[in-house]
């Protein structure tokens, strides 16, 4: 019979437990015996794992940028850093001391220093004053747990009066700022004091590293352009060593591996290419505090860009010259920027872009980068798109080669009548519509894409299927879809969501979804190409990092890659194709592309809207002008587009349309062929 009697039943417990702890004792003892005598070496390895660490150097130089010619359009240079790690032992009042030893010899531009930095720097120096801020029922307050700590010390930087903080000097502040720096981001990370000081400042630190404690030496490097802000918002910024990874990019980099004080890319091409221009830091071995080098380093590969840097800086000074001389010209006043691109239509590379904005100062006008509107941008493009118009004709079946409309006005009712820029302009084909620029017979033909029997002033109603059918061949030709340039940021521009008569006539003639400058660009080149589109490129070339300034290998060539092939035959292409060359050698387009051999394009004037007094609502009617053309004719090298929105305004005190968007063109493209055929 079992035993349930209680002391019985503890002490075989206590029996069983006693057994299984000698049990464990006698495993554990022979398990270290069979490691002493018989795994002696296996025991010293996992010993030595567990002293030895590895570890990473400082940010390496990253990969330069060339352009096509091999010009170096981005490099390094060296600079002198001063740095602090916190050393074990360090407390408040001896970094306070150590950034007044390193404010009186170091020059800091201490102008970011803030407001509650210099309080809280305050507190630190006055800690029984600031202690007597606090009134005897707060501290009881906080005691209680009714108020934190972090509240007891919000009472007493806002209490500081500007009477206490008057008493610092310039000096005062610089040494409240670099105790900042000393504190600020991670523990464990060491903080950039000084970026780029001096060879004098150097040689203090270096002279007095023992009685600086924490503060090191050393060198790093920082990004120059031999040609100035050219192409610099496309070029991309990298971070720098003092700010490291920034937050909004912190999740990313992290995922990659990457250090929070490493420097890396944060826009354009800097950013795109990132993997390839970082480079590998120097990998460290450290033993029993002793570091050694056991794989070296070497900065980031090299890009080559298709840019041609002669001809942007060509174009650059073409678009801000005529920015001033439109500014001077009647009714120009909300016209505040041209973008223009300039590429090769047979492999997609870029060989120019830029944008440029103009504001009207005290001091005169002041000229901006704006380079990065091509991606971001869109505009109301204008007749330029009339060529895809007439392909969504012939893809349908609606138009014909040589089809013949007379051009006049289309009239809805209750609804104002739509006409040419010219009431004048006849019987017109689909060669002499484009030479001319009818609205009408685009009009005429999307009536005919939406099966409608039009007669003047009919109640009309349009299925969103014409406007569909539209669309997917502009998106073929690449309108209203991206490029695919090897650039972070492009938009699609926008894209109309509502659908009826009117709208469907407006969008044939290019005044109702919104395109980039980039798509404007894959499109002409895709007409050039008979419909092959292709992907815009700006980087032609990846070289290996050499250990000087020769070039490297090449690892990597850009090969022009087809997106898509529109699935319209060759011979409407064609047939489009001498509608643009009869434009260029017309009333509208004649010199246009100054002295191009045999040129191919098509003018565009918008009606556009502008946000004259900057409440976020555009309230001003303006008229833009656009270009697209490509030369010679029947074997391109060049294509170019431009775009100046806000030329003109109705309204204003002049009827005059600024041709500058005309003048542009022209002198880029006789230096192109002056120097490039």
């Amino acid at each position: 019979m079992e035993n349930k009697n209680p002391d019985v039943i503890t002490k075989n417990r206590l029996i069983f437990l006693f057994i299984f702890i000698i049990f464990c004792f006698v495993i554990i003892v022979l398990r270290m015996g069979y490691l002493q005598l018989f795994n002696v070496k296996a025991s010293l390895s996992e010993l030595n794992k567990l002293s030895t660490k590895k570890v990473y150097g400082q940010s390496v130089p990253r990969g330069r940028i060339y352009d096509r010619n091999y010009n170096v359009i981005v490099d390094n240079e060296g600079v002198n850093l001063i740095s602090y790690k916190k050393e074990s032992g360090m407390k408040n009042k001896d970094e306070i001391e150590l950034a007044y030893k390193l404010a009186k010899k170091l020059e800091i531009d201490y102008s970011a220093l803030t407001d509650y930095n210099l309080r809280k720097f305050w507190i630190l120096n006055n800690e029984k004053k600031a202690e007597e801020k606090i009134t005897k029922e707060e501290k009881e307050l906080y005691e209680r747990r009714k108020l934190k700590a972090s509240e007891i010390e919000k009472l007493k930087v806002d209490r500081i009066t500007d009477e206490e903080l008057s008493i610092y000097s310039n000096l005062d502040k610089e040494a409240a700022y670099i105790y900042f720096l000393m504190g600020n981001g991670y523990y464990y990370d060491e903080k950039i004091i000084k970026e780029d000081a001096t060879d004098e400042e150097y040689a203090y630190v270096a002279q007095n590293l023992s009685e600086l404690k924490g503060v090191s030496i050393s060198t790093s490097w920082r990004r120059t352009y031999p040609y100035g802000d050219t192409l610099r918002q496309i070029l991309g910024s990298v971070s720098t060593s003092k700010t490291g990874i920034p937050q909004e990019f912190k999740a990313e980099y992290l995922n990659k591996g990457y250090s929070l004080n490493d420097r890396v890319g944060l826009s354009y091409l800097e950013y795109e290419y990132e993997d390839e221009l970082k480079g590998t830091k120097d990998l460290y071995e450290v033993k029993n505090g002793k570091k050694t080098l056991i794989k070296k380093g070497k900065r980031g590969n090299d890009l080559v860009l298709s840019i041609d840097i002669n001809l942007q800086l060509a174009l650059e000074k073409i678009i801000e010259e005529e920015l001033i001389n439109a500014k001077k010209e009647a009714n120009t006043r909300f016209y505040d920027h041209t973008s223009v691109i300039i590429t090769n239509p047979k492999t997609g590379e870029v060989l120019a872009m830029a944008s440029k904005q103009i504001t009207t100062t005290n001091d005169g006008y002041k000229i901006s980068d704006y380079t990065t509107n091509l991606l971001t941008g869109s505009d109301t493009p204008g007749s330029i798109v009339k060529g895809a118009s007439m392909l969504v004709g012939y893809k349908t079946g609606n138009l014909k080669i040589g089809d013949i409309f007379y051009d006049k006005c289309i009239k809805f009712k209750n609804t104002p009548q739509k006409c040419s820029w010219s009431t004048s302009l006849g019987a017109l084909n689909d060669v002499t519509a484009l030479k001319y620029s009818s609205n009408s017979y685009q009009f005429q033909l999307a009536l005919k894409v939406a099966n409608v029997n039009y007669y003047y002033n009919m109640p009309i109603k349009i299925d969103s299927s014409a406007l569909n059918t539209y669309r997917s061949v502009f998106n073929e030709l690449g309108l209203g879809v991206k490029s695919g340039i090897d650039l972070p940021f492009e938009t699609e521009g926008y894209k109309g969501k509502t659908s009826n008569a009117g709208l469907l006539l407006n969008y044939a003639i290019g005044q109702y979804d919104t395109y980039s400058t980039l798509q404007l660009a894959s499109y002409v080149n895709t007409l050039a190409n008979d419909g092959e589109r292709l992907k815009l490129n700006l980087v032609n070339e990846i070289r290996e990092a050499t250990k000087n300034d020769e070039l490297g290998k090449v690892k990597k060539k850009y090969e022009k890659t087809v997106l898509n092939k529109v699935n319209i035959d060759k011979i409407y292409f064609e047939r489009v194709k001498e509608g643009f060359k009869s434009v260029m050698e017309g009333y509208l387009g004649k010199g246009y592309m100054g002295n191009s051999p045999s040129p191919a394009g098509k003018t565009g004037t918008s009606e556009s809207f502008y946000d004259a007094n900057g409440d976020g609502l555009v309230d001003t009617e303006t008229y833009s002008k656009s270009f697209i053309g490509y030369a010679p004719f029947d074997d391109p090298v060049m294509s170019i587009v431009s775009i100046s929105p806000h030329v003109s305004h109705k309204n204003g005190s002049s009827t005059y349309t600024s041709n500058v968007n005309k003048r542009i063109v022209s002198r880029i493209c006789n230096i192109f062929f002056e120097n490039y055929k």
